[in-house]
């Protein structure tokens, strides 16, 4: 049968769909829909206890907290293959399977996990564009029971080219042979205001650009077109000839500039796990400011 509904031009189920799309194959067999809702601290809500209120039918919650490499002291690291594989088994989610990620403030914390399936080897993977706010301002079907679980074999293949750790950044940095892009906020980035979290310098990665992640969003949390994307980037001044090392506060919004680059064709992006988290607490290594 023919699909009545009109393909978005943003619709690219490897890196962004929409919720027209989202709607119009829930009930897909091979469709595993993931709700990877993360608040910072200071925002006051409650990730989990969203998701048990309402969420889109058939999502299972993804802990980006949870699902991590908890052996590092740093927040949410990337986590080891064998655990990314065991929790995916645990939530029927593998193999065969197109994965489409959520979160509850648009679009946030969405691409983090996005980026982690693509690290994993996992392609067919995507954001939905605008999130649960958009997906429920449209009025669209909720839940509030957690869906029936099939396990599911996962194969992994890590792709190592797409994660950094602080030597390769500071490498990369010191002889300018990729473009740091940092997503924080400008007074983060400038050094002018305190980090959120304790302990922290202030400032950025001397040579990096600051494109905060906000710029690359629409007021209602869906990402800016191609075009606009592009502009972003170089009204920042980011060569985009060069290798991208992405890079924010502890690597969560980061993944959006990295699905924003994604967006634009430029395929040579890495995003570096430990961010500022990491380098603003070594004494070390040097820190720029303005």
């Amino acid at each position: 049968m023919t699909s009545l509904v009109t393909p978005s031009p943003i619709d690219d189920p490897k890196t962004l769909v929409s919720t027209d799309w989202l709607a119009a194959h829930l009930k897909d067999p091979d469709l595993r829909v993931l709700d990877a809702s993360w608040f910072m601290p200071d925002a006051g809500r409650d990730a989990k206890a969203e998701y048990a209120a309402a969420h889109i039918p058939g999502a299972r919650f993804f802990d980006i907290d949870e699902i991590s490499d908890q052996r590092s002291a740093l927040p949410h690291m990337a986590p080891p293959v064998e655990k990314f594989m065991s929790r995916m088994r645990a939530m029927g989610v593998g193999d065969g399977h197109q994965v489409v990620v959520y979160d509850g403030a648009g679009l946030f914390s969405a691409a983090r996990v996005w980026w982690t399936f693509r690290l994993m080897g996992k392609m067919d993977v995507a954001v939905l564009d605008g999130g649960f706010p958009k997906w429920q301002a449209e009025g669209r079907e909720v839940e509030d029971m957690p869906p029936v679980v099939r396990d599911r074999h996962m194969t992994v293949s890590r792709q190592n080219q797409l994660v950094k750790d602080v030597t390769q950044v500071a490498h990369a940095a010191k002889l300018a042979q990729a473009e740091i892009i940092d997503a924080r906020a400008a007074a983060r980035f400038k050094g002018e205001v305190a980090e959120p979290r304790a302990g922290l310098r202030s400032g950025h990665i001397p040579g990096s650009k600051n494109v905060p992640f906000a710029t690359l969003l629409n007021g209602d949390g869906t990402m800016k077109p191609p075009a606009e994307l592009r502009a972003v980037f170089e009204a920042a001044g980011v060569d985009l000839s060069k290798p991208a090392i992405t890079s924010c506060g502890s690597g969560v919004t980061a993944a959006i500039l990295s699905l924003a680059l994604e967006r634009i064709g430029h395929r040579n992006h890495a995003l570096y796990d430990g961010s500022w988290s990491e380098w603003g607490a070594y004494d070390d290594l040097a820190v720029a400011k303005g």
